[in-house]
C-alpha cells in the first residue's frame, strides 16, 4: 500500500513536469525553425502599419495586433492575383517567396506559439464566413488553403438574416475569451465574404507588481500637465538599456519566452516624434543593448485600452490601394465568377488589452470584408510617468504579437 502511494504521488508530481517540459521542447524547436523572412516580413509590415495610424491618430492611445492584421490578409492574399496579388505583397513585404510558402511559414508560426507557456494562454482562430448564394462558386483549393494552413473554419449563412451578426460576433467573442463582443454591426447586402482572424493573450509578469505599493501618481502629458494614475511597483532582475533618445525595459511574462518591452523617450522627445523613427532595424538596436540589472525599480501605470479603425486608408497608403478597387482587384483565386468587382471593402481591426499588477491580457480581431463590387551608485530605477511605446513580443520567433503606444493611461 505504501509501495502505490509513494508511486501514484511521483506520477502525480512529476508526470504533468514532464508533459509541460515535452510540450515546452517542442514549441520552442517550432518557434526557433520559424523562418526568419517571415518574421522580418511581418515586423516591417507592424512598423509601417503602426507608424500610419499613429499619424492619423496623433492625440489618442493607439493599440493593436499586427499579426492579426497580417494573418487576415495573408489569408485574403491566397485569393489573390495579378497586380492584386502584386500589390498585397509588396503591402506584406513577401517579397519573391511563393504562396506555399508564406502559408507553410504562417502555419508554423501559429503551431510555434501553441504550448508556449504555462502561465500564457495565447489563442489564435480563423474563420471564413460565405454568403449562401456565393458559396457555391467559391473555389475549394482557397478554403482548403485557408483550412490546412491557418485552421480556418468555414460558414456557410444567410447575410440577409440577422441571426448571422449574432452567430459572427459570438464566434468573435468565444475566440478572444469575451474581451471583443461585437466585430460587426451589420452586413452590407454587397458583401459576400468575411475572413476573421482573432487572437488572444493572457500573461503572469514573473516579477509581479506588489498591489499594495500601487499609489496615485502624475503622468505627464504631452500638453505638459499632468493626469493622476495607478501607478505600479516592484523591483527585481529585468534587461534594460539606457543610452540616446530612449530608455527601454523588458518586462518578461510566464517562463521568460513572452515579454513586454517598454520604450521610454527622453524628456524632451516627443513619442510621436519617436515611433516615426522605429523601424526593424531601430528596434533590433534597441534590444541588442539590453543588459541585465539585477536589482532595478520600476513604476508602471496600470492601464486598460481600447481601439478600433478602419484600415482601408491607411492599407491604401502603404500600397495595397488596387485591392479596394471595385472595378481593378482581382481576387478571382477566391472564386471560380463573373463578376468582375469582388474586392475588399474593408479591413476593421479592433483590440483590447489591460495591464495591471498579475499581468497582461489582450485580444484582438481583424475583419475582412469582401464584397462583390549609464552607471550609478544609486539603485536604477525605470519610471514610466511620460508617453511611452511598448509591444509584446515572442523571444523565440522575434514575432510581435502587440503594439501600442500609451499618451494617457487614464483614457480607456
Amino acid at each position: 500500500m505504501v509501495f502505490i502511494i509513494l508511486v501514484s504521488y511521483v506520477a502525480l508530481v512529476y508526470y504533468p513536469d514532464s508533459l509541460h517540459n515535452s510540450a515546452y521542447a517542442a514549441s520552442d524547436e517550432k518557434a526557433y525553425s520559424v523562418s526568419t523572412t517571415l518574421v522580418s516580413a511581418n515586423t516591417r509590415f507592424a512598423f509601417d502599419l503602426f507608424r500610419e495610424l499613429v499619424a492619423e491618430d496623433a492625440n489618442e492611445n493607439v493599440f493593436i495586433s499586427p499579426l492579426s492584421v497580417s494573418m487576415a490578409l495573408a489569408m485574403t492574399y491566397n485569393g489573390a492575383e495579378g497586380t492584386t496579388k502584386d500589390a498585397m505583397a509588396k503591402t506584406l513585404n513577401f517579397g519573391n517567396v511563393t504562396l506555399e510558402e508564406v502559408n507553410q511559414e504562417y502555419s508554423d508560426l501559429t503551431e510555434s506559439l501553441k504550448n508556449v507557456d504555462q502561465a500564457v494562454k495565447l489563442l489564435i482562430g480563423n474563420s471564413v464566413w460565405m454568403k449562401e448564394e456565393f458559396a457555391p462558386i467559391v473555389n475549394p483549393s482557397f478554403l482548403e488553403r485557408v483550412g490546412t494552413s491557418y485552421d480556418g473554419e468555414t460558414f456557410t449563412r444567410d447575410f440577409g438574416n440577422p441571426e448571422t451578426v449574432t452567430e459572427i460576433n459570438d464566434w468573435v467573442n468565444n475566440a478572444t475569451e469575451g474581451k471583443i463582443t461585437k466585430a460587426i454591426q451589420q452586413i452590407d447586402p454587397q458583401l459576400v465574404m468575411f475572413l476573421i482572424n482573432a487572437i488572444y493573450f493572457k500573461g503572469e509578469w514573473v516579477t509581479r507588481f506588489d498591489e499594495a505599493q500601487t499609489q496615485k501618481q502624475d503622468f505627464l502629458l504631452p500638453n505638459e500637465s499632468a493626469v493622476k494614475v495607478d501607478m505600479m511597483s516592484t523591483s527585481g532582475n529585468f534587461s534594460y538599456y539606457s543610452g540616446q533618445n530612449c530608455h527601454v525595459a523588458r518586462l518578461p511574462y510566464g517562463r521568460d519566452k513572452i515579454a513586454m518591452y517598454i520604450f521610454l523617450p527622453d524628456e524632451g522627445i516627443s513619442l510621436d516624434s519617436f515611433i516615426a523613427s522605429l523601424n526593424q532595424t531601430a528596434q533590433q538596436e534597441y534590444l541588442s543593448r539590453l543588459r541585465p540589472v539585477g536589482d532595478l525599480a520600476v513604476k508602471l501605470p496600470k492601464f486598460n485600452v481600447e481601439y478600433g479603425v478602419r484600415l482601408n486608408s491607411v492599407l491604401q497608403k502603404l500600397g495595397m490601394g488596387i485591392a479596394f478597387d471595385r472595378d481593378m482587384a482581382n481576387f478571382s483565386g477566391i472564386a471560380s465568377t463573373n463578376l468582375q468587382n469582388l474586392h475588399i471593402s474593408y479591413v476593421d481591426h479592433k483590440a483590447v488589452v489591460e495591464v495591471n499588477e498579475e499581468g497582461t491580457e489582450a485580444a484582438a480581431v481583424t475583419v475582412v470584408g469582401a464584397g462583390a463590387t549609464s552607471v550609478h551608485n544609486e539603485q536604477p530605477s525605470f519610471v514610466v510617468d511620460r508617453p511611452f511605446f511598448f509591444e509584446i513580443r515572442d523571444d523565440r520567433s522575434g514575432s510581435i504579437l502587440f503594439i501600442g503606444k500609451i499618451l494617457n493611461p487614464a483614457e480607456t
